[in-house]
């Protein structure tokens, strides 16, 4: 054990856009605290990023707390050095307590406090807030290990450009942001592409006349609770979106890219897939249209002077899917070379020794990022309140909401 004067009341881990959020709440109440970063600042968006990536929310939505955009662009999108600039100058202007290069190996309850493992030696707290995502390990399906071995496979997070892999076409497996644009990357770089879709949604992104997360903002529907999306079923993934343009997969297939099902098995080099491409379209579209609807009620209730929607290109073209339905593909003879797996990601908190944090899976138990533990907390995290968690434009809301119990838990306590 320490003394009473090393104990800080509170550990932020991880120093992306969520854990320089709560350090900031931290510092407004001057509270003694510590953001441990294994890399650098932002260190996901440095390194599992392709080169052509942007931000899907807007200019004018990507601020930190307590920061307004003022720019010539509100509608663009950064690029992710843009954004881990952005997220470095915060911290320097705030005077964030940031320790880079500073991994946490192990992380344990002990006497009411807690003891994280560092290199230099154990640091204690009063209070932990893990801030190191939930969305930085890729998954893939088992049958993955299953491909040849001269086949390259890489996650969505180690694709950077076309010309990093070997060559011949490529197969993207998995349609939702990751897998829409990687596809989109890779087919305007002049390569062949197979496309294995899934059931996701899809967005536009303008509609009449302003950027759709901004309608998502005004209009409320980012603001669904998580208890209301599980009412209607599992926790969905994020939407097909285009960060510059809208992106759906028909105007993917008018591009060139060769619209598959779902990616079912693999067996001595051949590649099963269910027939649900054009199921896939179809859910897409009724998505993307009734969001639409929404906001158009949202407008009219409201008397919003707004234009009149105009049709989006990447909606209003049709598919161009092979007939009849590719349901099997023998890779050598497609000549495809490379896998790229857009099949979501989970995190790593291996390190995390708090018994009743994680569950069976080592993923976080919480309810609105307060894990069953008192004093350890969860921040960042996808759908965690609404479906604004897990987007920079939660952090502000839900960074006041822990720092305000960690400070009720230090009036409490001490």
């Amino acid at each position: 054990m320490t003394s009473g004067t090393d104990i800080l009341d509170a550990v932020v881990i991880g120093a992306g856009w969520a854990g320089l959020g709560v350090s900031h709440a931290l510092s407004q109440r001057g509270l003694r605290h510590r953001v441990l970063e294994r890399g650098r600042i932002g260190e996901t968006w440095r390194t599992q990023r392709w080169d052509s990536f942007r931000i899907n929310t807007p200019n004018s939505q990507t601020v930190m707390p307590g920061d307004t955009y003022v720019g010539p662009d509100p509608d663009g999108a950064m690029t992710s050095d843009e954004f881990v600039a952005l997220l470095e100058d915060y911290a320097g202007r705030h005077g964030l307590p940031v320790e880079t290069g500073t991994p946490v190996t192990d992380l344990v309850a002990s006497d009411g406090l807690f003891r994280l493992a560092l290199p230099r030696g154990p640091l204690w707290a009063r209070n932990v807030v893990i801030a190191s995502s939930n969305q930085n390990c890729p998954s893939r399906p088992p049958f993955s290990a299953l491909l040849p071995p001269e086949v390259q496979q890489i996650d969505a997070s180690a694709y950077r450009n076309a010309s990093g892999l070997d060559s011949g076409a490529v197969l993207v497996v998995g349609s939702a942001q990751s897998g829409g644009q990687i596809a989109e990357d890779l087919v305007q770089a002049g390569r062949t592409v197979f496309l294995a879709t899934s059931r996701v949604g899809r967005l536009p992104r303008m509609y009449r006349g302003r950027h759709i997360s901004v309608w998502m903002v005004l209009s409320g529907l980012i603001d669904v609770t998580r208890r209301e999306i599980l009412q209607q079923g599992p926790i969905p993934g994020r939407p097909l979106t285009g960060a510059l343009h809208t992106i759906s997969l028909q105007s993917l297939s008018a591009q060139g890219v060769v619209l598959l099902g779902r990616l079912t098995g693999v067996d001595d080099g051949r590649l099963s897939f269910s027939d649900d491409a054009e199921e896939h379209i179809r859910l897409g579209d009724e998505g993307s249209a009734r969001v639409r609807s929404q906001i158009d009620e949202f407008i009219a209730r409201n008397g919003i002077d707004a234009p009149e929607a105009e049709p989006d290109p990447a909606e209003v073209i049709g598919a161009l899917l092979p007939n009849p339905p590719v349901r099997s593909i023998d890779l050598a003879a497609r000549g495809i070379t490379t896998v790229i797996w857009c099949t979501g990601f989970r995190g790593d908190f291996g390190w995390v020794c708090v018994p009743n944090v994680l569950d069976t899976q080592g993923q976080p138990l919480h309810e609105n990022g307060f894990a069953g533990v008192p004093g350890v907390y969860f921040a960042g995290l996808p759908f965690a309140i609404s479906r604004r968690s897990g987007t920079i434009l939660a952090i502000a809301e839900e960074a006041a909401l822990l720092v305000e119990d960690i400070q009720h838990r230090l009036d409490t306590c001490l």
